[in-house]
């Protein structure tokens, strides 16, 4: 274990967020909660509660049930993820 690792808690450099188990999926937008919570149906049938990143509010994009958005899923949480950019 270098010092980076140590530092960085465990993950590579440039891979903010991403760490081991971080997956990418494609879901779709199924209903949309208070706060920009979003719930997601993923391609293997599961529900997961989703938020906006800051880049994806930032350009005000609009997601209304039906559309088609790529979620990271986080690794300590599988029923929780990131919407990171509009299909």
């Amino acid at each position: 274990m270098g010092a980076d690792e140590t530092v960085n808690g465990g993950l590579q450099a440039g891979a903010r967020g991403q760490g081991p188990g971080a997956g990418v999926v494609a879901a779709e937008v199924v209903e949309e909660r208070p706060s920009a919570i979003y719930v997601v149906l993923l391609e293997n049938r599961q529900k997961v509660l989703a938020h906006l990143v800051g880049a994806v509010k930032r350009n005000f994009v609009r997601l209304v049930p039906g559309d088609r958005v790529e979620v990271e899923l986080a690794p300590q949480d599988p029923t929780r993820g990131r919407i990171t950019r509009k299909l």
